[in-house]
């Protein structure tokens, strides 16, 4: 049997958990705003380059109309909302347990693969969810003594967990939002054309790209924050982190996610890609000295555990 979906998506979760651990050294030094800004001009970059010299052109060829528009849909979804709330939770709560919430994407991921592509959902895919939210529960909360009796208490800031939860869902609906415009893209490449055809999720990602840029320069020039560019890229520290954080992240781990999906159901995809709190641990407490508790530990083992339910 061809496991060539499941292997890529191994190397998605290696590669995010490197993403993640750049990111949140990135964002506490740049900003989340300026991170993302300077992430998806620099991925735009490293695509146009791949697509240029695979294909003879920087940009995707042979995309129509409707494989632009359900990508700049999972662009704006995955990148905007999503890597929003995920780098600034990186900010709130750490790398570790923003990456605990993205276990949300693959629950989601299925829900939308079933509403939008008719994919299968198995049975225990509710008992999977739960068993996922209690692996997160376990890391997140604390019990008792709490003044107003509540048996229950997090400790993790409220706004971090909730841009987590944002986080999680943006990512698992915008895979499914990728592989509907994949989907168009591939139908509208001619046969014979195999060397555009195996770029495709690079020049995916392109697309997507493009929407994260012009949606967070956007946010930038509302905001009045495009000076802040400036300064961000002076810090030396900071781009670098950037740097690696663009290369494992939008230009290889989104790219080989894309990849995944294509041979491989989104769920199964987003159940292995969701190893990424579990591999993140022990680099967490290895570079940033945080400490790792058991109870953590095995509410993510139970949370990935309850990902894997979901789609068996």
């Amino acid at each position: 049997m061809n496991y060539l979906g499941e292997i890529i998506s191994l190397g998605v979760a290696v590669s995010w958990t490197i993403t993640a651990l750049f990111a949140e050294v990135g964002s506490k030094r740049l900003g989340s705003l300026q991170l993302n800004v300077i992430r998806m001009v620099l991925s735009l970059v490293m695509l146009g380059a791949t697509l240029w010299w695979f294909t003879g052109a920087p940009y995707p060829l042979m995309a129509g109309g409707k494989a632009w528009l359900w990508l700049s849909l999972s662009g704006f979804v995955g990148y905007l909302l999503g890597d929003y709330c995920l780098f600034n939770s990186y900010i709130i709560i750490g790398s570790r347990f923003g990456q605990l919430f993205m276990t949300l994407a693959p629950p989601t991921a299925a829900i939308a693969g079933w509403v939008i592509l008719g994919e299968k959902m198995p049975l225990q895919g509710v008992a999977g969810m739960l068993v996922t939210l209690t692996g997160i529960g376990i890391s997140v909360l604390n019990k008792g003594n709490d003044p107003q009796g509540r048996k229950f208490t997090l400790k993790l800031p409220l706004k971090g967990v909730l841009l987590g939860i944002g986080a999680g869902v943006g990512q698992g609906i915008g895979l499914v939002l990728s592989k509907v415009g994949m989907n168009y893209y591939e139908a509208a490449i001619p046969v014979g054309e195999e060397q555009i055809a195996a770029m495709v999720p690079f020049a995916s990602t392109f697309i997507r790209a493009v929407t994260g840029t012009v949606g967070f320069l956007g946010v930038m020039v509302f905001q009045k924050k495009l000076r802040t560019l400036v300064a961000a890229a002076r810090d030396r520290k900071g781009m670098t982190a950037a740097f690696w954080a663009t290369t494992t992240g939008p230009f290889i781990g989104v790219s080989l996610s894309l990849m995944a999906v294509r041979y491989t159901e989104a769920g199964i995809a987003s159940t292995l890609m969701a190893l990424t709190p579990v591999f993140i641990l022990w680099p967490a407490h290895l570079i940033f000295g945080q400490k790792v508790t058991f109870k953590e530990v095995v509410g993510a083992v139970i949370s990935v555990a309850g990902v894997s339910l979901f789609f068996i």
